[in-house]
């Protein structure tokens, strides 16, 4: 139950990291997340002794699948090899993770907790039976190893192998229209700070697609959606079925062949994926699923505060 593994990790804690871990429901941080190598605010894994850290990782672990949960621990491996890279250990390591929490979680209040760090930014926010997953952030660099024991793992293949697979498979006509430009993006377009930057799906249409193809654009989808823990998932996966699996749209920018830069984007009323491999000579991935409503919880806590209008008071004071 994630609700005793947050009390194990903030128990594990004790008195000072505890403090240096927990923020206001309502601070501004908990909507500072990224991805690149920097500072953050909380507590990393490399200042925890160990049974804290086995602590943070078995939150982290009753949060998402055991796929989730494996992709989340090669994601922070990678940091190795691009430690070795790079030649910069001090920045890349698979211990500058930093765990924050929000709130009271032993009330019944809103609360909510994130993992951040380089390729990786998770954020959960939980209210009575419901909880909210998104903005969820991964990343890969490489994309693909090179060299050493682990020689050709590619921890974000699947992502890369279906979204691929889906364009490449459609018919000229309907790639014409799934492509939406020729060279891939820079980055990810809704990054910190510009989750609500892509409003209008653009591409091909899954209403528009024959079965086989609509088919393939659901695994990719499962492949984000299904890093989380089961009951998270599956109601993830009965909300973008209730809007309606046919407004959902995919895009494609960039090559088409492996190892060259290419994009890809997959937007509905209620879901928006973006995967990105340009940098790096098309080794380097960055992906992010938002629900564009639901991100942070927004509308969870929009429908706490309607029904109890003195929160509601409270709420629009905080945030004002």
């Amino acid at each position: 139950m994630i609700e005793q593994a947050i009390r194990d990790f903030l128990g594990a804690l004790g008195p000072e990291l505890r403090r240096q871990s927990i923020f206001p429901f309502n601070s501004e941080e908990r909507r500072n997340w990224h991805y690149i190598p920097k500072g953050r605010k909380g507590v990393p894994l490399n200042a925890m002794r160990e049974p804290q850290r086995q602590a943070a990782m078995a939150l982290l672990r009753a949060g998402l699948s055991e796929r989730g949960y494996s992709q989340v621990e090669d994601i922070m491996w990678l940091e190795t090899v691009l430690a070795q890279i790079e030649r910069d250990p001090e920045t890349y390591g698979p211990l500058n993770y930093v765990f924050a929490v929000f709130g009271d979680p032993t009330g019944q209040d809103p609360w909510g907790w994130r993992v951040d760090g380089h390729h990786l930014s998770l954020n959960f926010t939980h209210m009575p039976g419901e909880i909210a997953v998104t903005p969820a952030f991964f990343g890969a660099n490489p994309a693909r190893v090179e060299h050493g024991d682990h020689a050709g793992l590619r921890v974000l293949g699947p992502e890369e192998d279906l979204g691929r697979e889906l364009i490449c498979g459609l018919s000229e006509p309907q790639r014409t229209t799934a492509v939406i430009a020729e060279r891939a993006f820079k980055d990810i377009i809704t990054g910190p700070g510009r989750e609500d930057s892509l409003r209008v799906p653009k591409g091909l249409a899954l209403g528009a697609m024959a079965q086989a193809h609509r088919d393939l654009a659901m695994r990719l989808i499962e492949e984000f959606v299904g890093t989380m823990r089961p009951d998270a998932a599956e109601a993830e996966r009965a909300r973008i079925r209730e809007r309606g699996l046919e407004y959902i749209h995919v895009a494609w920018a960039g090559s088409l062949e492996p190892r060259r830069p290419h994009y890809y984007r997959v937007h509905g009323p209620n879901l928006l994926i973006e995967y990105d491999n340009m940098q790096n000579e098309a080794n380097h991935i960055h992906s992010v699923w938002h629900d564009p409503a639901r991100d942070f919880g927004a509308d969870l806590l929009r429908r706490h505060y309607d029904n109890m209008p003195h929160r509601a008071a409270a709420h629009a004071a905080a945030t004002s």
